[in-house]
């Protein structure tokens, strides 16, 4: 990953690079969002050919395959919204060149660093304080159109998965677990975290593992890896072993609204190192949005922390 972004920064030019680059300790870092608008650092449309090609060797240096797709779809998708929408050729409000790149730090071996790539629906965040520790969170990639509902990608579902797979848990559960797993007849509008760089959620709600079947906990462990494992291997592994090391049965499934396709809903798990939220409730349940936190260590502060107090700076 250092590799990769040390390549990216070089093959830009010296005007895109002071607008990438921004110490560590900068507000900027938290600065993260998922709606279209302005932000800091260098798009890819912005971007040579060359350059953009850097970029993405950098997203997949962090990535899985699975989640380089998403990723890569997710940004697709400003084309096929646009046309939805009526927007003409040229439109910047959905535009798969606004996605934005910053890197934050020295990039020096040893040295804490890390980068942000941020647009409409897709705004990843990666700090590494040293070649084995690297947070990854917050994750958020959404969906507009959650289905594309015609033309020639007609059908074509970048998260059908999360759709799917939560509502298989949902409808899994026997009546009485259900009726606990539901704490809304009504979804809520969005995810509630937000993009607040403190998680607003305090208590886990809804469901308990512990009260699930062996095949029900195999089913919501099935649903938090496919988040994890958007990740490349080893970053998703260290989510799940620290998930599994906090307690699987502590983990909670929560669900608000319908339960058919077509009807806004919204599940959310937490546990005591993860929340995962999902929302689909807006035009028409069919726009997606999900988001995956680490509650000991959103934005690397754990483990910058930790490493500034064992390490002499």
């Amino acid at each position: 990953m250092l590799t990769a972004a040390r390549n990216f920064l070089e093959s830009l030019e010296s005007d895109q690079q002071r607008r990438l680059l921004f110490p560590l300790g900068d507000p900027e870092r938290f600065n993260w969002n998922y709606m279209p608008g302005p932000r800091r650092g260098v798009p890819l449309r912005e971007m040579t050919e060359a350059q953009r090609q850097s970029a993405l060797a950098l997203l997949k240096s962090a990535l899985s395959r699975q989640g380089y797709e998403k990723a890569t779809g997710i940004m697709a998708l400003e084309l096929i919204l646009g046309e939805l929408e009526g927007r003409g050729a040229g439109d910047r409000v959905r535009d798969p060149g606004s996605y934005f790149l910053t890197l934050f730090g020295t990039l020096r071996q040893g040295e804490p660093w890390g980068w942000r790539l941020d647009g409409h629906h897709l705004s990843l965040t990666f700090t590494t304080v040293t070649q084995e520790l690297v947070a990854t969170t917050p994750a958020f990639l959404g969906a507009n159109p959650a289905e594309v509902p015609h033309g020639p990608r007609q059908g074509w579902r970048v998260l059908r998965d999360e759709e799917e797979l939560g509502r298989q848990l949902l409808l899994a559960l026997e009546s009485s677990q259900r009726e606990q797993a539901l704490i809304a007849a009504r979804a809520p509008r969005d995810i509630i975290t937000g993009t607040g760089r403190e998680i607003l959620i305090a208590e886990p709600a809804g469901l308990p593992a512990a009260e699930m079947t062996s095949a029900q906990r195999g089913s919501l462990m099935q649903l938090v890896g496919l988040y994890a494992r958007d990740l490349r291997h080893e970053l998703a592994e260290a989510h799940l072993k620290r998930i599994r090391r906090a307690g699987v049965d502590k983990l909670h499934f929560a669900w608000a609204g319908g339960t058919a396709r077509g009807e806004g809903h919204y599940y959310r798990i937490h546990g005591p190192t993860v929340l995962i939220e999902y929302d689909n409730t807006q035009n028409n349940a069919n726009h997606i949005h999900t988001v995956m936190r680490d509650l000991e260590n959103d934005f690397g502060l754990d483990l910058l922390r930790r490493h500034y107090t064992e390490c002499s700076h």
